[in-house]
């Protein structure tokens, strides 16, 4: 989930203009007034169907004139296995799947697309990071410069893309930091402009924790595996533009193929096929024998992506609300 904090444009270097929150009838009718009267207009909107994608509005700039847009939002980081914490820049804002009836169709679905080798434009990044206790590495999947720490204590650093960096993936930092398991308090003192007695005028505290966990000496082998498989009709694409590459559903089935012939022995596995609707193979998760691994393989194999829309929900409904098996941890 992301949080939009703040967004301001400076047209031509020297104006600048403040955003203001409004309710999005109002914002939209106080943007086009200011576009009737020839003033020049910004509008920050975020979609409803998918709520973490903004759109921005400029009217009224005058050919060969130049704006700067900032916006500053706040996100929740994943924390990886390793202790990283991971933050990713997506290259294309792929198409979001919006069940019939239920919300407006989201704008990423008429976004252009290009193939990777014709994007006409590069990306320059510059990243800033701070930690409580110290900054030990930071990892890219791009080329990124030397890390440069910006205090004596390198609790500040910062990295950036190459330059000439072509914009055809996602930019991805993994963060490691010093004493992540550390707990920290970073504090925010109150706007002093705000009244007193808003929620801007007070100040605000921030805990941040990390528990680690010891590995257990007794590890079993065993467990309850339950695979979903995508079989929307989506599915049926090609996992790229290139000539003869395969299908997203053929490419499902032989990562599941691959996954089921790796399973221990003993434990317990089952797989869901969604759609529109959900069917199982196993009304209940089945002992892991040679028999059940062959019969699983070959209902797999006849699978194919016909099976409507993408409603992934009461598949994870029902799987929440079924019990599992005494002492075989359940994975999905």
């Amino acid at each position: 989930r992301i949080g939009c904090v703040s967004f301001e444009a400076t047209v031509e270097g020297k104006r600048r203009l403040v955003a203001e929150l409004q309710e999005k009838e109002q914002a939209h009718k106080t943007y086009d007034e200011a576009i009737s009267q020839g003033q020049e207009a910004f509008l920050l909107e975020e979609d409803q169907s998918s709520r973490d994608v903004f759109t921005c509005s400029v009217g009224n700039l005058p050919p060969g004139q130049e704006a700067e847009v900032k916006l500053s939002f706040v996100q929740e980081l994943p924390v990886e296995v390793d202790g990283a914490v991971r933050f990713v820049l997506p290259a294309v804002l792929n198409p979001r799947y919006t069940p019939k009836g239920k919300h407006k169709e989201s704008v990423t679905v008429n976004i252009p697309r290009l193939p990777a080798d014709q994007i006409p434009y590069t990306l320059d990044l510059n990243a800033q990071f701070h930690s409580a206790y110290g900054i030990s590495k930071i990892q890219s999947n791009c080329d990124i410069s030397p890390l440069e720490f910006t205090d004596a204590d390198k609790l500040s650093a910062t990295v950036s893309l190459a330059s000439g960096h072509k914009f055809e993936r996602d930019v991805e930092f993994l963060v490691y930091y010093k004493e992540e398991n550390k707990p920290s308090v970073t504090i925010e003192a109150g706007h002093p402009d705000s009244s007193q007695g808003t929620v801007m005028a007070d100040s605000v505290a921030m805990l941040n924790f990390y528990p680690s966990f010891p590995d257990m000496k007794e590890k079993s082998n065993c467990g309850e595996f339950i695979f979903l498989i995508d079989r929307s009709g989506s599915m049926w694409d090609q996992m790229s533009t290139e000539p003869n590459a395969p299908r997203r559903i053929d490419s499902a089935k032989e990562t599941l193929v691959l996954l089921l012939k790796s399973l221990p022995l003993n434990c317990y596995f089952n797989i869901y096929s969604f759609g529109s609707e959900f069917s199982s193979i196993f009304t209940e998760s089945a002992q892991y024998t040679q028999g059940t691994m062959e019969a699983a393989v070959t209902l797999v194999n006849e699978m194919d992506a016909n099976m409507g829309g993408t409603e992934i929900l009461e598949p994870l409904k029902k799987i929440n609300k079924t019990g599992g098996w005494p002492g075989h941890p359940r994975q999905v």
